[in-house]
């Protein structure tokens, strides 16, 4: 509730004064505004939305609507597919990576191509290795759940220990030979039973994963053709991108 207060010596309020009342009311209705966003970033659009939108089931899954429809979303979903620019092919891959991964937002993902730009070596492929090392990305690979979105949110709640510590950050950056596990309490959960029993998805090499015991071991960082994609991921195109913009 906002209360205005008049000054009875000066009688009733002027236009300007009006004028001047009216920016500060809508200031506030901002304000009001603001404090009403969340004050996380959060993943909005369906994730198979992403998959119809880049024409290709990324995550290899029965469910995606791509195995059924293998055209775009929308009114002109159906219409001739025009030839993409060199600059609509680099930002495809890039979307591509970026939305494997769980959709990360763009300033984090700005943020691990400028990391993987500084290590010494193929850029591309030191892209993959730290995406590979994000600790909701080992959960996933892991198959302690059955995505990766999945992953972020287990992760997040409280589910998940490295080295015997228990880590709450999903971008959290593992290393080689850290041991992530599942906490003694989060067993028994429903998405892990399902995960660890489906066979949609087998554990890479670079992991030594124990299903009995809900425990993972980072063995290496993979490099591209370690990683079991179900689609093609183009890192230099997103090398060339981040390049060029």
């Amino acid at each position: 509730m906002i209360l205005v207060f008049v000054d009875p010596a000066r009688g009733s309020l002027s236009s300007g004064n009006k004028a001047g009342l009216g920016k500060h009311l809508s200031y506030i209705r901002h304000l009001v505004e603001l404090r009403k966003e969340p004050a996380v970033t959060k993943r909005t659009a369906a994730k198979y939305k992403i998959d119809r939108r880049m024409g290709e089931n990324i995550w290899g899954r029965p469910k995606s609507p791509v195995n059924r429809r293998e055209y775009g979303p929308g009114q002109h979903g159906q219409g001739r597919k025009q030839k993409l620019s060199d600059f609509g092919t680099q930002l495809r891959a890039k979307q591509k990576l970026k939305g494997y991964y769980g959709d990360v937002t763009e300033k984090q993902f700005r943020r691990i191509y400028a990391d993987a730009d500084r290590i010494k070596g193929d850029t591309g492929a030191n892209l993959i290795g730290l995406l590979e090392r994000r600790l909701d990305a080992v959960v996933y690979r892991a198959k302690f759940v059955p995505t990766v979105f999945a992953a972020r949110q287990f992760v997040n709640h409280g589910h998940v220990t490295v080295n015997g510590k228990k880590v709450n950050i999903a971008s959290y950056r593992v290393n080689e030979g850290d041991v992530i596990a599942v906490r003694e309490k989060s067993r028994q959960m429903g998405l892990v039973l399902e995960a660890i029993g489906s066979p949609e998805r087998d554990v890479p090499e670079y992991l030594n994963v124990d299903h009995n015991k809900l425990t993972c071991e980072f063995v290496r960082t993979p490099t591209l053709s370690d990683v079991p994609y179900p689609v093609m991921m183009e890192p230099n195109l997103v090398v060339e991108f981040y390049a060029k913009n």
